[in-house]
């Protein structure tokens, strides 16, 4: 019987997630005998204080990681902007692999490969966020032995992404942010034995390779793992495939998007959209009004009520995208052809 201790905490964060960070950071205890991984959600072009505000937080020193950097008990790591923060044999991965779900980092893309270089040494903490960004990453953990924390929905400043694993898993602990350092310690000290093969699925190991160095599905052709969705992926408009038995897909060069993110990227981009539709028109209607001040002052009526009528129509149909566009679009259901879906 080989026993271990967990000697890994991911940590996935979104919205609210700072907040909840600094209570969770605050209450370790200063002789953690495991390393700590952050990722927030963080824009692509943009810096972030995340490193300092956490080092400033608690007892341990947290900094941005940095490419191939040996992971080391009782430290924190953040990750960077506009990469995926990844975990492999004892080192930090820094990767500049396909999105997933619109983000780089991801938390998926963390707890994926945690599950997959760790096993059960692994501890998952889910906090604060909108959507549902690290769901798939949690289960992943959960296969592999590891162990599932949660902060309480009703903790939490939005409490969308700890309920979307709660969709899938019960955790091991359901807590509010202030319990979790002390939690955390405890757990990391404790013995575990591994219950099960403690191994990720043949579909986890393809999308680390794909987050980790751009390789999709290291060779193979990701409609072994589900089928085509008749959907375009919001990134490259490429076609994307169901992956089976989740509620995700991934296109052939590796965007990956879960169900709720799906839906959320094509709002936007039908919006953007009407509103491309909404210029056109009104642009339209300027430019017939144009014309039909010039067919006027050359005195030709039938060329002048043609423009009139061009403008008028082009005008109207401004009007009606306009008034939609200020309602507010309604929200579309997704459905995979698998029958699930996201409202």
């Amino acid at each position: 019987m080989t026993v271990a201790r967990r000697d890994l905490i991911v940590v996935g964060a979104s919205a609210g997630g700072v907040e909840a960070l600094r209570a969770m950071v605050a209450g370790l205890p200063a002789d953690l005998p495991a390393a700590v991984l952050v990722v927030l959600h963080l824009k692509a072009g943009g810096t972030s204080a995340l490193g300092t505000i956490l080092d400033r937080s608690g007892p341990l020193p947290a900094a941005a990681a940095k490419h191939r950097a040996e992971l080391a008990p009782g430290t924190i790591t953040v990750a960077r902007p506009d990469h995926h923060l990844l975990v492999a044999d004892g080192i930090t991965v820094l990767s500049h692999g396909p999105t997933e779900s619109g983000h780089r980092p991801a938390i998926d893309a963390l707890f994926r490969s945690a599950a997959r270089a760790y096993g059960h040494r692994t501890i998952g903490v889910q906090l604060s966020g909108v959507l549902d960004d690290g769901a798939a990453g949690m289960v992943a953990i959960a296969a592999a032995g590891g162990t599932v924390v949660v902060q309480e929905p009703t903790d939490a400043l939005y409490p969308a992404m700890p309920e979307a694993v709660l969709r899938f898993l019960q955790p091991d602990h359901l807590v509010p942010a202030h319990e979790l350092g002390p939690l955390l310690g405890t757990l990391a000290k404790e013995d575990v034995v591994p219950a099960g093969p403690g191994r990720v699925s043949e579909l986890d190991e393809a999308e680390v390779a794909i987050a980790m160095n751009g390789d999709s599905g290291t060779g193979r052709d990701l409609a072994a793992f589900g089928e085509v969705a008749g959907y375009s992926c919001p990134d490259c408009d490429g076609a994307l495939v169901a992956l089976r038995d989740t509620e995700r897909c991934r296109c052939r060069v590796g965007h990956a998007w879960t169900a709720e993110a799906l839906l959320d990227a094509q709002h936007d981009k039908l919006e953007r959209a009407l509103w491309t539709a909404y210029r056109l028109l009104e642009e339209k209607s300027s430019f017939a009004r144009r014309m039909q001040q010039s067919a006027a002052e050359s005195r030709i009526p039938a060329m002048e009520r043609r423009h009139a009528g061009t403008a008028r129509e082009a005008a109207e149909s401004a009007e009606v995208l306009r008034e939609l566009l200020l309602s507010g679009l309604p929200p579309r259901r997704v459905v995979m052809p698998d029958g699930d879906g996201a409202s």
